[in-house]
């Protein structure tokens, strides 16, 4: 398999790992990217963008479904750097429908470390619905809560991003897509979109969707039809074709819409591994980048049914998921495999994106072994 792009002297092994799941079949189209002190150490592709063999390049991007929820929490977190947003304040202080049916508690922390009570809809939405950010918003506005707010974490797969959403709407009157855009992206040079136009969808690589997950047990823990794990995951039920629909793709989604490759995710989470400026770009402040950083809750998560530090939009420690040796790091990755790595420590980013979908929710073993790798060069360089 050839591998293109770049790879800094030092950083050899990265390229080795990543040659590695090709040669072990683990791979049909794939990218990895390393940042350290802002610039790009690692930038390399390899493989087919879709089944008609066409080749994956510098400019594929692919969908990396929860990998998108980093970007929306680096949305929230520049918002709050410019004084806009206090993760403290009731969620309700800026979007006063939400405290119908007793979620007037519910805190902006709350949505951002999955501890809001709300980890899945009811009734269950479709992909469809989701299209509808109006008719969310008004849903979850309604909701009644599942457990109290803030006594433990439920993953909220898909409804922590509109949560997030909806809080950044009412306090910019700009949906977040847009926000992200302009805010975000474009300032930093970053191909990542949260809402992709249809100018290009030439260049998206379609999912393979993987296995159904073996049932009845997640992680090795029995989960019955009436746990949260279950009700969660079936209240909007996505088969991972979704992403080669036109709708898909130019609706908002922020929990996992997000379309972008490794060389995207790296540089704008260089810019927080970096303090909230890189190149000369300041998104946010020193502090501003590190409160992310500011432990949440620390349990066994009630969806996961792992154990789960979580910070604010990112998660400190994750059983299974391979990360940092640095104590200053978070990360967060996607369903089928795609991850990101952001430590504060050492000043560095790392991501990894695929096509093939892996069946594991958590622990891919392509995307630790790039991490592995990547931080190992790290330690090695001094």
């Amino acid at each position: 398999m050839e591998v293109s792009g770049t790879c800094k002297e030092g950083f050899e092994a990265v390229r080795d790992a990543f040659e590695q799941n090709f040669a072990e079949g683990l791979e049909v189209g794939a990218a990895a990217a390393v940042t350290v002190d802002g610039e790009s150490v690692v930038d390399i592709w390899a493989g087919d963008a879709d089944p008609q063999s066409a080749s994956w390049d510098r400019d594929t991007i692919v969908n990396v479904y929860s990998t998108t929820k980093t970007m929306a929490a680096t949305c929230m977190l520049a918002l709050a750097d410019r004084g806009q947003l206090d993760f403290d304040a009731p969620v309700c202080e800026y979007w006063p429908e939400f405290a119908q049916n007793g979620k007037d508690g519910v805190l902006v922390c709350h949505v951002m470390s999955h501890t809001a009570g709300l980890p899945g809809f009811v009734p269950a939405v479709s992909a469809e619905d989701l299209y509808d950010l109006d008719v969310i918003a008004e849903r979850l506005a309604a909701q009644e809560l599942w457990f109290e707010p803030g006594t433990k974490s439920a993953y909220h797969a898909v409804t922590q991003g509109n949560l997030e959403g909806e809080i950044l709407y009412r306090i910019t009157g700009r949906r977040m897509a847009d926000w992200f855009r302009e805010e975000i992206a474009e300032p930093l040079g970053a191909d990542f979109w949260m809402s992709l136009p249809a100018s290009e969808d030439r260049r998206v690589s379609d999912l393979i969707p993987p296995p159904p997950p073996p049932m009845p047990e997640l992680n090795g823990v029995p989960v019955g039809p009436d746990s949260t794990c279950i009700r969660t995951m079936t209240s909007c039920l996505l088969n991972a074709t979704e992403p080669r629909t036109r709708a898909w793709r130019a609706a908002e989604i922020p929990a996992a819409g997000g379309f972008g490759n490794a060389r995207s995710i790296a540089r704008i989470h260089s810019m927080l591994a970096c303090g909230g400026d890189v190149d000369g770009v300041r998104i946010m402040s020193y502090a501003g980048a590190r409160k992310a950083l500011e432990e949440q809750i620390d349990n066994i998560d009630d969806v996961l049914l792992l154990r789960l530090r979580h910070g604010l939009g990112f998660a400190r420690e994750l059983d299974g998921w391979v990360t940092s040796p640095n104590p200053n790091h978070m990360f967060w990755g996607g369903w089928g495999g795609s991850i990101a790595v952001v430590d504060f420590d050492v000043r560095a980013s790392v991501a990894y994106v695929m096509n093939r979908m892996d069946a594991a929710i958590t622990g891919d073993p392509r995307g630790g072994r790039i991490v592995d790798a990547a931080f190992a060069s790290i330690s090695a360089a001094g």
